[in-house]
């Protein structure tokens, strides 16, 4: 039988493997989530969120165990991986809270004596979810999934199976029913027979996007239902009248999160003309005394990239991208020792056409772009493939809204990073995905929104 292996990004240390199931065991499961859906589905809101807020206790209460996993399997700082836990229990809360009133009825006016939209679950949906968020990831999509009275299977990475096991015993632990959400050990190449399953009427996932093109084009042949959140090349429109202390703040923090990992990450800087120097300039001081280390030390601002593949597919990329005539201001080399370390990295003078622009760059790695003015600016941000998030830093709110209205991409935040948060929407458009995760709009991706007429 072959295994899923863990290991420590920071070592390079193996920290334990786990048994992968059968394709038969793993339909097994998934009979048993249809078992599961056709009582699970009866529950009221109010039963379903007594569970999640059971949860959400569990989260809080085991943080420091499930953030010291975190760290361990894929490499994010303990401080970071805290919040993230954090960060499900309080989505357990909000949609515990609002989940009842967000999918309540809407009575229609119309000629019939009564008419009206009502919303109902759909079956077992299946999760593919990646390694960057081991927790939050999962959380996202099974809190409003299973709200709304759906059951849910995982398929989490490879690499970060303690935190999938985690999460399946945090749902023991909170008191859902069995079956209700389970995780399914497989490898990548045993998803097509997974999602082809009769009781799988819809597929989640959050990767790249070949992955997610692969899962749709799975999932669309047997027209089952997909939400996808792919990857991300965010554009910042730093403006002529922007605070530098604040914009290379945020610059760098944007960067150096989650080591660099994440998708809605602040990744393009487009910086007009009358500040870029000052802007490059400053940016690579503070990078530069970022520290880089054991992702378990209080005072390590960012850790290795989650595996070593990883390191050597951002290190090529950016030897690609000097080799193309970009500059390469700071960083850029593969540091000695082990784990899968790289340091902040600064490429500048890009243009369209450059592996760093064109491309998402997923570790710490800053593409600086000069842009003369506004309309170039604009221009510049939406020449992506991608539109997961974007952003504009400036002194003038009013204008800072209106170019963030023509940026093209799901979510734009003015003088602050792109986060999620469960009160919005959040997705992408282009090779970003489709479809939205969080907020009334993410928990209605699930369900039947059937009309009904009465004469």
């Amino acid at each position: 039988m072959s295994k899923s292996v863990s290991i420590n990004p920071a070592t390079g240390e193996t920290i334990a493997s786990y048994d992968r199931i059968s394709i038969q065991e793993a339909i097994s499961k998934i009979e048993k989530a249809q078992v599961a859906f056709k009582k699970w589905k009866t529950t009221t809101y109010a039963e379903r969120a007594k569970l999640f807020y059971k949860l959400a206790d569990v989260f809080e209460e085991n943080k420091e165990d499930y953030a010291q996993l975190a760290t361990s399997e894929m490499g994010k700082t303990t401080d970071q991986a805290k919040k993230e836990v954090e960060k499900c229990a309080w989505i357990c809360r909000y949609y515990a809270e609002h989940s009842a009133n967000l999918l309540k009825d809407v009575l229609v006016d119309t000629e019939a004596s009564k008419s009206y939209v009502t919303y109902q679950p759909l079956g077992v949906i299946l999760a593919v979810m990646p390694w960057n968020f081991p927790f939050y990831q999962v959380i996202r999509f099974a809190v409003p999934a299973l709200m709304a009275g759906n059951t849910g299977v995982l398929k989490h990475a490879s690499n970060v199976q303690g935190c999938a096991m985690a999460l399946e015993d945090a749902m023991r632990k909170a008191g859902f029913p069995e079956g209700v959400f389970m995780n399914l050990n497989l490898p990548s190449d045993a998803m097509e027979s997974v999602i082809a399953h009769e009781h799988i009427v819809a597929v989640t996932l959050t990767g790249s996007a070949p992955a997610g093109k692969s899962v749709a084009s799975i999932a669309g042949k047997h027209l089952k239902k997909t939400v996808l959140e792919l990857g991300g090349s965010d554009a910042y429109i730093i403006m002529a009248d922007a605070d530098l202390e604040m914009a290379t703040d945020l610059a760098t923090q944007g960067r150096l999160q989650n080591n660099g990992q994440t998708c809605i990450a602040a990744k393009r800087f487009i910086v007009l003309d009358a500040i870029y120097d000052d802007f490059l300039k400053l940016f690579t001081e503070k990078m530069k005394r970022a520290k880089m280390g054991d992702p378990t030390h209080k005072d390590t601002l960012y850790g290795p990239l989650a595996r070593l593949d990883l390191r050597e597919e951002l290190h090529q990329q950016v030897e690609k991208t000097i080799a193309q005539g970009g500059t390469l201001v700071l960083g850029g080399k593969i540091p000695e020792g082990k784990g899968a370390y790289y340091p902040a990295t600064i490429l500048a003078d890009l243009k369209p056409g450059m592996e760093a622009f064109d491309e998402e760059l997923f570790g710490p790695v800053a593409s600086v772009i000069r842009a003369t003015n506004d309309t170039e600016a604009m221009a510049l941000a939406n020449n992506s493939k991608f539109g997961l998030g974007a952003g504009v830093i400036t002194s003038n709110k009013e204008k800072g809204e209106a170019l963030a209205l023509q940026l093209e991409a799901g979510n734009c935040f003015v003088n602050k990073l792109v986060a999620s948060d469960p009160r919005l929407p959040f997705g992408g458009v282009k090779e970003s995905g489709y479809g939205r995760e969080l907020s009334g709009y993410g928990i209605k991706e699930f369900v039947n929104t059937k009309s009904v007429w009465i004469d």
